[in-house]
């Protein structure tokens, strides 16, 4: 989908979402990949939203993102509740796997930046298998990695030279989009995709939702039941906060119409 062709932004919660469907986002981003200059790729959920609201330096720098997509259902029915729908959920771990694919059919080399330390012929193995073929180079950074350091900086020149289609960054919220977002424009090309935990389901390391539960919104209860101790305080305690944002979003919108 050329860039010329791509609808106007939804503006929800600060930020311009936009209103494509799974299919029309990976095509935007293939077509991206083979146009001059980087672009980055976030795509927003419920946890981005609540922590975006109490930062806003950082919510300033997630808003210069190139594209921004509705990864969390409550995102997309919240849109839909203020008349504004967005089509469908478009997640980082869904676009990983297309692209990666896609990029095994035309020759495009990949960089993948996440994993443990030390994990990088585990995970090169486990893309041999899961994506034959592919032209992929994986940096694991250390666990305490500085989106601002030193090594930050190491890893553009390691990008610079090897001119990859796609770098998908897999470190989490916020550290990968500071990183990104930070560095893009040092690189000539390609598009940053920030995907989270997506390398860990597409090669098996963990274990993702059924479909039926992606499709009606429930993956978070998934996720929050398969790692309890980790995502507890990101499910239970942000979604009132959430629900107060959205409250807050439609008073606001309200007001605009008055």
């Amino acid at each position: 989908m050329p860039s010329d062709n791509v609808p106007g932004p939804v503006r929800l919660f600060g930020l311009d979402i936009l209103p494509l469907d799974f299919q029309q986002s990976t095509d935007l981003l293939l077509h991206a990949a083979a146009t001059k200059g980087p672009k980055v790729v976030v795509t927003t959920n419920v946890d981005h939203v609540v922590r975006l609201s109490r930062d806003a330096e950082l919510k300033a720098l997630y808003a210069t993102a190139d594209y921004t997509f509705a990864d969390g259902m409550p995102v997309v029915w919240a849109s839909r509740w203020f008349g504004k729908p967005l089509p469908s959920r478009v997640t980082g771990a869904d676009l990983f796997v297309a692209l990666c694919q896609n990029s095994t059919k035309t020759g495009q080399r990949v960089y993948v930046l996440g994993g443990r330390p030390g994990q990088e012929q585990l995970l090169l193995d486990r893309y041999a298998k899961r994506f034959p073929g592919l032209d992929v180079m994986v940096r694991c950074p250390p666990m305490n990695f500085d989106p601002r350091g030193a090594e930050a900086a190491a890893i553009v020149a390691d990008i610079r030279a090897c001119q990859p289609a796609f770098i998908f960054v897999c470190l989490g919220f916020e550290k990968q989009e500071r990183w990104a977002l930070r560095h893009v424009r040092q690189l000539e090309s390609g598009v940053i995709v920030c995907v989270g935990a997506a390398q860990e389901f597409a090669l098996g390391l963990k274990r993702r939702a059924p479909r039926w539960m992606q499709d009606s919104g429930l993956e978070w209860f998934w996720r929050l039941t398969s790692d309890p101790v980790h995502l507890w305080r990101r499910y239970l305690l942000q979604a009132p906060v959430f629900l107060w944002l959205v409250w807050q979003e439609r008073r606001e919108q309200g007001r605009s119409v008055a």
